[in-house]
């Protein structure tokens, strides 16, 4: 692993251990926070202010994020005369539009994405502002999770990982006398009950085609953890394949199976991650491989459905995965408006504001001035289970070097028939290497 990917990788992992201490002791308050709504740093290509309009980009799929909500929008535009414009994304193109937008002069104002991502699929250092001077910056407590290489890139009010696994409905495993199953058969034996009571056991979205990333994702990471430490190392240094590792292929025929025995939605292919939340609300699937912030999609809607979260039971005693901080914010170099974007960026994390929505999202707070509230059931017994007893892996996404696009579209391909699980592999390993040559990395 390069000393960058480590830097990132020693960051979120702060993240996993504040989000501990913080749920326990309930947040820190102090006084003094910044409430300053105008921001420093460097100058604006643009001088305006009132009646300005800001464009921030965010993935279809990322619609309900705290900060595009309408009143969140309203109470800025009232305050500041500054408009936010929203550009939504397709899901299953984010990362290409994006890459596009930055290359030339449609650049955004803001860009709402995954830090780790951005490193590699947007090119972090070259194309996004360093927030290091921004006011807001002093109040952080954990900022190693908004930072890369060292410095501040990235906002968000939260300093919560996104947890990775099996999201289920407890109502309907207590209502079938089920158990939360600790390996692959006994994960089996529980969707033939499931589908045998009329409920489809697991839905899958693969649509989106990211969405299929999720079993592999938190799977071969705690195979790695596992069996062989210095795996991904070896994968980003060229010494070792993807294809080299049988087990990778065995879990991709794991996933593949689930749908193959007919435990899934049936257009796995047609149905999208937007579909997610109305499909629990309604009882028509008992479970989803997916992060925990589907969990909170729910509760929004209802906050009397019951679900949880194990890990992906790919073999025994598995660890949850941890994905690095989602849902970020970013400031594009080439930004039209940049002061404006800052300026927003100021609002939201002005302590009132964000105590609003730290509060409302159930967020453990980034902010030294802003109190963490009680958690919700679901995300302490994540706490208790899984991050005190240090039984969390960060996801294969921390480790990645380039843009994974084109492996979520082979994931895809397996579900349509058109590849195997080693193909998957052979391919990706073709892929990876041409990308990895691309950024000039040594061993390519």
């Amino acid at each position: 692993m390069n000393q960058k990917t480590k830097k990132i990788a020693a960051g979120l992992l702060g993240g996993l251990m504040a989000v501990s201490l913080a749920a326990c002791g309930g947040g820190n308050a102090s006084p003094g926070g910044s409430t300053a709504a105008g921001g420093s740093g460097s100058s604006s290509s643009s001088s305006g202010g009132s009646g300005t309009t800001i464009e921030l980009a965010i993935s279809k799929s990322s619609q309900d994020s705290a900060f595009v909500q309408q009143d969140l929008l309203d109470g800025f535009e009232k305050e500041t005369g500054i408009k936010v414009n929203l550009q939504l994304l397709p899901a299953e193109q984010t990362a290409t539009v994006l890459q596009t937008k930055l290359a030339v002069d449609e650049t955004p104002d803001i860009v709402q994405y995954n830090l780790a991502s951005a490193t590699t699929d947007l090119n972090l250092e070259r194309n996004f502002e360093i927030l290091d001077d921004q006011p807001w910056v002093s109040r952080l407590e954990n900022k190693e999770v908004l930072s890369a290489y060292g410095h501040v890139y990235s906002f968000h009010v939260s300093q919560d990982t996104g947890m990775q696994g099996v999201v289920y409905n407890k109502d309907i495993f207590e209502e079938l006398g089920l158990s939360v199953p600790t390996d692959f058969e006994e994960f089996l034996a529980v969707c033939e009950k499931i589908k045998a009571a009329g409920i489809t056991p697991v839905f899958m979205p693969y649509k989106d085609n990211w969405a299929a990333n999720v079993w592999p994702a938190a799977a071969f990471a705690d195979y790695a953890d596992k069996n062989d430490p210095t795996l991904f190392e070896e994968i980003n240094s060229g010494k070792k394949k993807w294809a080299d590792v049988p087990a990778f292929a065995d879990i991709l025929q794991q996933q593949y199976e689930v749908y193959e025995k007919g435990y899934t939605n049936g257009d796995v292919l047609s149905d999208s991650y937007d579909m997610a939340v109305g499909k629990f609300l309604g009882k028509e699937v008992a479970m989803m491989f997916m992060g925990d912030w589907l969990i909170q999609n729910v509760a929004e809607n209802d906050p009397e459905m019951k679900l949880g979260l194990f890990p992906i039971p790919y073999t025994a005693d598995a660890k949850l995965g941890a994905s690095p901080l989602g849902g970020q914010l970013f400031i594009p170099k080439k930004a039209k408006h940049l002061e404006e974007a800052k300026k927003f960026l100021d609002y939201v994390a002005r302590k009132d504001v964000a105590q609003g929505i730290v509060d409302k999202q159930k967020y453990v707070s980034i902010f030294s001035d802003v109190t963490t509230p009680e958690l919700p059931e679901y995300k302490q017994e994540i706490v208790d289970n899984y991050i005190t007893p240090k039984k969390t892996i960060l996801t294969v996404d921390a480790h990645m070097l380039v843009d994974r696009s084109e492996l979520y579209r082979l994931l895809q391909d397996q579900f349509a028939g058109g590849i195997d699980a080693e193909g998957v592999l052979t391919a990706w390993d073709e892929k990876f290497a041409q990308l990895m040559k691309d950024k000039e990395i040594a061993g390519f």
